[in-house]
């Protein structure tokens, strides 16, 4: 997220996925492999943390194992998190 930016919260779509986090799960390494087909991938570790239910504030945090966390589809990346229109409204 860039600074200034208010947070793309958690919505419901269809295509949210879910991931149990296990042994070594980070947020950075969970963003390289459900958003590989993006450039830099593990960067967008912040849309993960901003779309959980309750989000995380600290990506440094070791995730606790068994935790479910709400995976945004590429998708609602495109479609939602990085629409020209909510550029627009951040603007």
């Amino acid at each position: 997220m860039l600074y200034g930016e208010e947070p793309y919260r958690f919505r419901v779509f269809e295509d949210n996925r879910e991931h149990v986090v296990r042994q070594g799960d980070s947020l950075f390494t969970l963003a390289g492999k459900y958003f590989s087909p993006l450039p830099r991938a593990c960067g967008l570790w912040w849309v993960i943390a901003d779309f959980q239910p309750a989000p995380i504030h600290d990506p440094t945090i070791v995730l606790e194992v068994g935790r479910v966390l709400v995976i945004p589809s590429l998708r609602t990346l495109n479609d939602e998190v990085f629409s020209e229109r909510r550029r627009r409204l951040m603007s």
